[in-house]
Formats: C-alpha cells, structure tokens, sequence
C-alpha cells in the first residue's frame, strides 16, 4: 500500500529540493537520505523529478535574460546564415546537443533510475566517488576559459557528464560543473552552463512525472497537487537564492568545500546503514 505524503514531509523536502539543486551535492540524493532517515520511507523519484520543476523555473528566472537572448539568436540564425557565427547562437546548439545523452540514457534506464539506483548503498558510494572527482577536477583543471569559449565538443562531454546525474548521489551540476573544468573553464563558466542545459531535461522529467508523482503505485509517497505545489514553490524560491550565492562563491571558492561535505555525508550514509540505523532500500 502507497503511504499518503504529509505536509511536513512536503514542505521539508521542498526547502531540501531548493537548497541541494544546484549544489554539486546532489539533490535526489539527499532527498532519498532524508526521507529515509526521517521518515523510514522513499519520497519516490517522480516526487523529485516535479520538484525540480520549481528549482528549474528559478533557472528560468535568474537567467531570463540570457535565455532570451540565446533563444532569439538561435532564431535567427536558423533563416540567416550571416548570423551564425554569433556565439548565443551556438550556445543554442550546445545547450540542445548536450541535453540529448541525458534523454536517451533517462528513457533507456527509467525504471533502474526509479528502484535500484535510489539503494542507499550505491548513494553512499556516488557521493564519495564523485566528491574525488570534483576533487581532481578541481586540482587539475586550469580554470582559464570563459564561457565565450565553449564548443560543441565541451557541450557534447559536459552533456554526457550530465546524465550520469540519472544516479541519485552523483550530482547534475558535480558532473557538469567537473567536467566544465577539466575542460579548463573557469567555475562561474561551468557553473552557468550547467544551469542552461540542465533546463530541457529536468523540466521534461519533471512534467513526465507529474502523472506518476500523483500516484506511484508502489513506488515512493503520494503527495496531493496541494503538496506538490506548495513543494514546488518552496523549491522555487530558495532555488533562486542558491543560485544566486553559488555564482558568487565559485568566484572566490574552491569545490573543494563541497567535496568535504560530500565524504563527510557519505561516510554518515554508510554509518547509519551498517548500524541498522536505517534501510538501504
């Protein structure tokens, strides 16, 4: 029998939802870990997928304008030829290219990504793993390349980084934002890239789920439209704040900070799992 989601669960797991989107510590991660350790439960992967509908829009928001002039160009540049060169243009492309290993992995790979995946044991796992990914990322990317400088070739790789997010502990914008810099661009480049291209694929899982999300059968909590909403707009708001500090900090900050906190995690998950303090599945 689905367990009916409550408000408090809702609106904790939307502040969670806002806080850990775009941080490079994985947000369906942290998601999985709280449900479980609070609640002895899964709030489910479709429930992730619509909140993230709120930390989207809060994308769509801080980079309107961007996004507008980007969208515009590519326009144009699909009537005009002369306008081509012009770098929002491409960035079109690269933000649509580099969206298609995500889709392709995310539909081939959608009912592992609703069950297996989400085993605490293997969250545990990515959180380390990949906190030593960001790490040599960070050790031994030259961080010299403004986002001006982006390529297909970067979109194509970065873009592939992002799908291996399709495994809770991993992190969307941890693997974009490590591959930005092995790449050489700086952390803000990477970081407002990361931001760009997460948008096709996290708002289509998102309105793909909303079906799922009003009834799981089976798989995590039934949340009311009230709740989703109500999460979704929490999300929303403190998504934009973290935004917003995170495009700041990277300025002047090292992902080191968050590979601490990702081993830290990590090794708490695997803790609590050997104790019998909570269930793997």
């Amino acid at each position: 029998m689905v367990e009916s989601m409550t408000w408090l669960q809702a609106i904790v797991l939307g502040v969670v939802q806002g806080l850990t989107e775009f941080l490079p510590i994985s947000s369906s991660g942290h998601l999985r870990i709280v449900s479980e350790l609070f609640w002895d439960t899964d709030a489910g992967a479709s429930f992730t997928a619509v909140t993230q509908l709120g930390t989207e829009a809060a994308v769509l928001v801080y980079f309107a304008r961007d996004i507008w002039r980007i969208a515009m160009a590519w326009f144009r540049g699909l009537f005009d030829p002369d306008k081509r060169g012009d770098h929002d243009y491409k960035m079109g492309w690269y933000v649509i290219v580099g969206t298609i290993p995500v889709g392709i992995l995310g539909f081939i790979f959608k009912d592992q990504v609703r069950t297996g995946a989400r085993n605490l044991w293997l969250v545990a796992s990515m959180l380390i793993v990949f906190a030593l990914v960001i790490a040599a990322a960070e050790y031994y990317g030259r961080k010299r390349r403004p986002i001006e400088q982006l390529t297909l070739k970067d979109g194509v790789i970065m873009g592939s980084a992002q799908a291996l997010a399709l495994i809770p502990g991993v992190s969307r914008s941890g693997g974009t934002i490590s591959a930005g810099l092995f790449l050489g661009l700086t952390r803000e480049a990477a970081a407002r890239y990361s931001f760009l291209l997460a948008i096709p694929a996290v708002t289509a899982a998102g309105l793909f789920s909303l079906p799922d999300a009003f009834a799981p059968a089976g798989e995590g909590l039934n949340a009311s439209g009230a709740q989703l909403i109500v999460a979704t707009l929490i999300a929303f708001v403190i998504g934009y704040v973290t935004i917003a500090w995170l495009l700041r900090f990277v300025v002047d900050h090292s992902m080191y900070w968050f590979v601490g906190y990702r081993i830290i995690l990590g090794l708490l998950v695997f803790g609590l799992l050997g104790t019998g303090v909570i269930s793997a599945t």
